[in-house]
């Protein structure tokens, strides 16, 4: 029973300490981003209180934080651009959203998210990424956000030459305080809430002639029935299903990212159905939506969390700083808010990919490079359903050209009858399996899943029986199934069958995590390797 308290209790401490992590980074993206939207920062604020808590509630058992993300953000400020500012278009807009989350939670839709290619979702984010940045240029040196990427590079040519100095230097050490922060400190208070609470301080206590967030409700937003006729909901389905597929994308990812932290599998169903109900009281509070939050979610698990009570606990804290320092958010500069967002556009920039760029196949390139320059330039959802129509076809085109109608001898029944007896006699702590076909993004999430059901395994034979090049996102794969079995104290044995196919891997380091010494041309060899190490 004192084992069971004990525990309990311990858990319990975890999901506070968590909750509070998360709300410590909330905190200034929700402000951020309610001011880049141009809802408000009291918009951003009590939207991440607001949907954070419904889908904690609601949602699944693990601690899933929510609130507004930047491809949400970047969504909704060109959808308030294209409305023309209309608030109440936009509330609409974003109820219908979380209707059609709902009703995507019904189908067998969400199972498709695992099936975009890498590419795709790297030049998506990169794309967002810029976006933030690119937003932010403008009132880092004093002036006014906008909404278009292009419309913010044209301004910034005219306003360079009227720069509010005061603006630029407080939002220059914004910079130099999110990004060169130490990581040790870093890891204990983000560098983000350092930044928000020095430069703030400064701002007020020299009295700077800067733009600030100026006011912020700390009363509970008033509830609001959206009005809708059948002509407007019609006009605008193509927003509210952008909006709803962005928010939705963005949740099951970071349930996946959550599902491999806490080892427990969460109902993607479940999760987006939460997400939409709470999208849906966004709307009707009039304050800004979002999605599970990878950073903050993160963030909370590392701390300790490991149920939804710390995605209750976070909007609490957010209620209490509401509460005891409107005043203080009141002062914050929007040039502050512009440094914070731009170092959030950096972090969402797949810099993992940036630094293998220049060996990856071309075809992944054009799809990269398509997605980006579209996110950036033109559309989000016409980029990404742009990317994934190129990957088909390049794939298609691929595959069309290997093919070849070649005579090949039946698999070796004697060596089906050893990997059998090999598995047998060493009571399966040696195991051979084989990657047949090609292994690109597709195929290599269901093999990262079956890796997990190889418990009692020592060493495992892993022949990779096709000899074309890799793909990147087989290449990032293959360091996912390395660190899993790593994390299962399970060797790896890699068979490969040609010189190429073992250069690439060498120069993107996959090797080096094996071991030299583990990498054979023979499945034999590998074999005895095995036996006689074991």
């Amino acid at each position: 029973m004192i084992s069971y308290l004990k525990t309990k209790s311990q858990i319990i401490a975890g999901d506070i300490l968590g909750g509070i992590n998360a709300a410590i980074i909330a905190l200034p993206q929700a402000l951020a981003f309610g001011v880049a939207t141009g809802f408000g920062a009291s918009a951003g604020l009590w939207g991440a209180i607001i949907l954070c808590f419904t889908a904690g509630i609601l949602g699944t058992k693990t601690p899933m934080i929510s609130g507004i993300t930047g491809p949400a953000a970047i969504v909704l400020a060109s959808i308030m651009h294209s409305l023309n500012y209309d608030i109440n278009s936009v509330i609409l807009i974003i109820a219908m959203a979380g209707v059609l989350q709902i009703i995507l939670s019904m189908t067998q839709m969400l199972n498709i998210v695992k099936y975009v290619p890498y590419p795709v979702i790297s030049g998506f984010m990169n794309g967002v990424g810029v976006i933030i940045i690119l937003l932010q240029l403008n009132p880092l040196i004093g002036h006014p956000t906008l909404s278009s990427t292009i419309e913010s590079l044209q301004q910034l040519i005219t306003n360079i030459h009227s720069v509010n100095f005061d603006a630029f230097l407080i939002g220059l050490l914004t910079l130099i305080i999110v990004f060169l922060m130490p990581k040790r400190i870093n890891k204990v208070i983000p560098s983000t809430i350092i930044a928000l609470i020095i430069c703030t301080f400064i701002s007020y206590k020299m009295g700077l002639n800067i733009d600030k967030i100026s006011s912020v409700s700390i009363e509970f937003p008033k509830f609001i029935l959206p009005e809708a006729s059948a002509g407007e909901i019609i006009n605008y389905l193509q927003y509210a299903v952008t909006l709803a597929i962005i928010l939705s994308s963005e949740s099951l990812l970071t349930g996946l990212v959550c599902d491999s932290l806490t080892k427990q599998k969460n109902n993607p169903k479940h999760l987006i159905a939460a997400q939409g109900i709470g999208n849906i009281f966004c709307a009707m509070s009039g304050t800004l939506p979002g999605s599970a939050a990878t950073m903050r979610t993160v963030a909370a698990i590392k701390a300790g969390a490991s149920t939804k009570i710390a995605a209750i606990i976070c909007p609490m804290i957010l209620i209490i700083a509401l509460y005891k320092f409107s005043w203080f958010v009141a002062e914050i500069p929007l040039a502050v808010l512009a440094g914070i967002l731009i170092k959030i556009g950096y972090d969402i920039i797949d810099v993992k990919l940036l630094k293998v760029i220049k060996y990856a196949p071309k075809d992944d390139l054009y799809v990269l490079w398509t997605v980006f320059f579209l996110t950036v330039f033109y559309n989000l959802i016409v980029a990404v359903g742009a990317g994934i129509v190129l990957a088909a076809l390049l794939y298609a085109k691929k595959a069309a050209d290997s093919a070849k109608l070649v005579q090949k001898t039946v698999y070796d029944n004697k060596t089906i009858e050893l990997e059998k007896s090999l598995e047998h006699d060493y009571h399966h702590k040696i195991r051979v399996v084989h990657i047949e076909g090609q292994f690109f993004f597709g195929s290599a999430t269901q093999l990262i899943a079956q890796f997990d059901e190889l418990l009692g395994t020592k060493y495992l034979i892993l022949n990779y029986d096709v000899c074309d090049s890799l793909d990147i996102s087989a290449v990032f794969a293959f360091e996912d199934i390395i660190m899993r079995l790593k994390s299962q104290k399970i060797k790896i044995l890699l068979v490969i069958h040609n010189e190429n196919l073992h250069n690439q891997l060498e120069k993107l380091n996959i090797i080096e995590q094996i071991g030299a010494d583990h990498i054979f041309y023979s499945e034999m060899d590998a074999i005895n390797y095995a036996k006689k190490n074991l």
